[in-house]
């Protein structure tokens, strides 16, 4: 039997997505790989990958990585602890949904992989929500916009974070509701809060449009409570039983421009945002031209219909709102894992916009639902500006080189020129992997950004030039090797200040362990740098070492 031209036009639409789903999974996995094998991942890569190797070992959320950036240890000046429970920092249990997972393949490759797939679903699962209120070929054309999005494709291509999860969590939702699959909707909605202590803004978003939209107002007064109060209670009362971060730390570097003191709970800041409404305003619309090219960006793969469609607004409008609010260069980066918070929103309330436009033209014209269906919406001439808005995405999403996915492409500097072709960053690898391969795997080890995440599934870990930490014991000690990669720091501090700063820090901090003769160097290969504690150096290591630091 022939298909029906409608039953085709539906089954080319879907293979469509599926191809283009493929093609994102494949392109996104295999640049990712890239980047971890060729040692560009870093060090939230390390942080997250040990978690869960903690995690998988009983000992959950734990991070001696972690650690090292609490509150106690950049402002008291404490040692990092192997026992520290990064759930002060961030409260991310939904991620104890992949522990079975990562138990069978334990390594950061699997958070890598895990990553890309959830992704990868998300954007099917954005398809069938969009078939709830659109024909086929539209629908294709807003899932395709999905996976060519700026804001979608650079945190795919970053480190692993608990944000990846959002998307699928929220399209499921969005879908159970429209089916009327309640214990779906609020299995997805526990699921949300779960991903970190800030995703219930997303969460709270849902139920403002339910409530704003007449649609569910009941269910939606519910969910806003939940999500409200879920924030303030783990935030104010829950987080701080792990540590003093949330309030010492992440507020104040976030938000401490509307606290007074040193630290600020969160219905502190909320209370000094009500108490100074200017300088919210202020934070909100600057800086204008960064704000502005940020909008722009997450709606550019849409052709812009987010900023005409009021659910989107209803949405993603609290997201955009606590990044707006906030301070730091990253908060309006669309490259950085933050930006995906806001494209479920976005892509939701275009979906109903286009709805309601179908909707209007069917009521307007009288027409039957059989000829309605075979309308063409968009028309051919916004096709054409839709499809070269998705083909613009892509250029900025690649030509931005997120993430130095693309190192072996584009430049990291111009003038400077900062350029490494992938073999001359393979024949590196090769050569210090044997370093790598020489540390025992249940040895202490502190160790450079890009060499961590490769480290990581281990009890004790730190950043070099930090080597000092708190065992299980209660005791501080140092590290039994150093490894460091002096190379690539110096081929990007000839353009970078904070490479170049990171350099003279760890060749002082080497400097010193050596003279004391805590460290010896026992080995040197293409600027990587390999100690161990108690031993004697090697005059042929130290002569390489040497010679290097004369060359720099």
């Amino acid at each position: 039997m022939f298909l029906s031209w409608q039953n085709w036009q539906k089954n080319s639409s879907f293979r469509w997505v599926v191809g283009v789903a493929i093609a994102f999974f494949i392109i996104s996995l295999g640049l990712t790989l890239h980047r971890y094998f060729s040692f560009y991942a870093s060090y939230d890569q390390g942080i997250f990958n040990q978690v869960f190797w903690n995690s998988a070992h009983g000992r959950l959320f734990q991070s001696s990585l972690s650690s090292a950036l609490s509150t106690n240890v950049v402002h008291q000046g404490e040692f990092p602890s192997v026992s520290y429970h990064r759930l002060g920092q961030h409260f991310t249990p939904a991620l104890l949904l992949w522990l079975p997972l990562y138990t069978l393949f334990p390594s950061p490759v699997t958070l890598t992989v895990l990553q890309v797939t959830l992704i990868t679903v998300a954007g099917l699962v954005l398809y069938v929500l969009a078939r709830q209120h659109l024909e086929p070929p539209l629908a294709a054309l807003i899932t395709v916009s999905f996976y060519a999005a700026n804001a979608v494709i650079g945190p795919t291509l970053s480190n692993f974070h608990d944000i990846c999860q959002i998307p699928l969590f929220m399209f499921t939702a969005l879908l159970a509701m429209e089916k009327r699959w309640w214990w779906l909707f609020w299995v997805c909605a526990i699921l949300i809060l779960m991903v970190r202590e800030d995703s219930g803004i997303n969460l709270f978003g849902i139920g403002v449009y339910l409530i704003l939209s007449k649609r569910y107002p009941m269910q939606g007064v519910l969910v806003c409570l939940l999500s409200f109060g879920y924030i303030l209670a783990l935030t104010n009362f829950i987080m701080p039983l792990f540590s003093a971060d949330i309030s010492e730390r992440f507020m104040m570097e976030r938000f401490g421009q509307y606290a007074d003191g040193e630290e600020a709970s969160t219905l502190e800041i909320l209370w000094g945002i009500i108490n100074n409404p200017g300088r919210l305003i202020v934070e909100l619309f600057t800086p204008f031209w960064g704000t502005l090219k940020y909008l722009l960006g997450q709606w550019l793969p849409l052709a812009f219909i987010p900023a005409i469609a009021p659910a989107s607004w209803m949405i993603a409008g609290f997201p955009l709102l606590k990044l707006f609010m906030a301070k730091g260069e990253s908060v309006l980066s669309i490259t950085i894992r933050y930006a995906l918070t806001v494209v479920p929103g976005l892509f939701y309330g275009t979906i109903l916009w286009w709805g309601n436009r179908q909707q209007r033209l069917t009521e307007q014209a009288q027409l039957t639902s059989e000829t309605v269906a075979k309308i063409s919406l968009p028309s051919p001439k916004f096709k054409r500006f839709w499809l070269f808005c998705i083909g613009l995405s892509l250029f900025f999403s690649f030509t931005s080189n997120p993430h130095r996915n693309l190192y072996f492409i584009i430049p990291d500097s111009i003038d400077p020129w900062v350029y490494i072709p992938v073999t001359t960053q393979w024949s590196h690898v090769a050569q210090f992997r044997p370093l790598i391969d020489a540390i025992p795997a249940d040895a202490s080890v502190a160790t450079t950004t890009y060499i961590v995440p490769h480290l990581s599934g281990r009890r004790e870990i730190l950043r070099f030039p930090l080597y000092q930490l708190r065992n299980d014991a209660g005791d501080v000690i140092s590290v039994e090797y150093i490894l460091a990669d002096l190379w690539q720091l110096q081929k990007y501090g000839v353009a970078f200040s904070g490479d170049r700063d990171a350099l003279k820090e760890i060749t002082q901090r080497i400097e010193q362990l050596t003279d004391q003769k805590e460290y010896g160097i026992i080995e040197f290969r293409d600027g990587v740098i390999l100690m161990k504690k108690g031993v004697p150096s090697q005059p042929e290591a130290v002569k390489n070492y040497t010679s290097f630091l004369a060359r720099s």
